[in-house]
């Protein structure tokens, strides 16, 4: 959660609002170590099997250890980390059952957020997504695969925003922290996903623009389905 500076014509001299707008508490801090561990989840910048030590953590944020550590027992608790039993922070290794669990229930929701989407929709809203779209795929082709991950996390998190659904999408949140590190096995394989064929977020951007819910909730569900074929091949393997 980032500090805002308050509007330059917002009444001054508030109670406790200081030169600078409200204070920074221990809270806010814990909850920025929490979102930039979480981004870095969803993202593939942790791997599978990675450790994750407090103090190191604590160090590359700048901010002192404590955060750091009610942040890590948060995403823990959140099934995004697993604690073994010498209390050691690790990044989950998914199983192949648990990864087809998680697909399964992205497909699900993602597919309900996307119908919802379609019928509320704004054009200039559509446009942003294609824009969003396009810079996964030049990314993706310049090989800058870190940019194309983030690109692709957006163009998800973007439609499930436009459900207007913030329940739908902390559940879309929680289970992205949980995918994310595996996503970055989709580089590691010779084959790119809808190599040879539309793209399944062009798919989506379609059932929007026609304005059709059961369109867009297949398309998304799709594009989760045929993405994760070669997560899924790899965990196989």
């Amino acid at each position: 959660m980032s500090t805002t500076i308050p509007d330059a014509l917002s009444t001054e001299g508030e109670a406790g609002s200081g030169q600078f707008g409200r204070q920074i508490t221990k809270e806010s801090v814990s909850q920025q170590a929490y979102v930039a561990i979480r981004n870095s989840l969803m993202r593939s910048r942790l791997k599978p099997g990675q450790k994750l030590v407090a103090r190191q953590v604590a160090d590359e944020l700048g901010i002192s250890v404590t955060p750091v550590r009610e942040s890590l027992l948060r995403l823990a608790s959140e099934h995004a980390l697993m604690i073994d039993e010498r209390g050691t922070v690790i990044v989950p290794v998914l199983t192949l059952e648990r990864c087809i669990e998680i697909r399964d229930l992205r497909m699900l929701i993602e597919g309900e957020g996307a119908a919802r989407a379609a019928a509320l929709v704004t054009q200039p809203e559509i446009e942003k997504l294609l824009a969003i779209h396009d810079r996964y795929v030049r990314t993706e082709a310049d090989r800058n695969f870190a940019v194309a991950l983030a690109e692709n996390e957006n163009f998800h998190f973007g439609v499930c925003r436009l459900a207007r659904s913030p329940t739908l999408f902390r559940v879309v949140e929680n289970l992205w922290m949980q995918f994310g590190p595996i996503l970055s096995y989709l580089y590691d394989a010779q084959a790119r996903p809808f190599h040879g064929q539309k793209h399944g977020h062009l798919r989506v951007i379609e059932a929007f623009r026609k304005r059709d819910p059961e369109l867009a909730r297949k398309a998304i569900s799709q594009d989760i389905l045929i993405g994760g074929k070669t997560l899924l091949e790899k965990l196989k393997a």
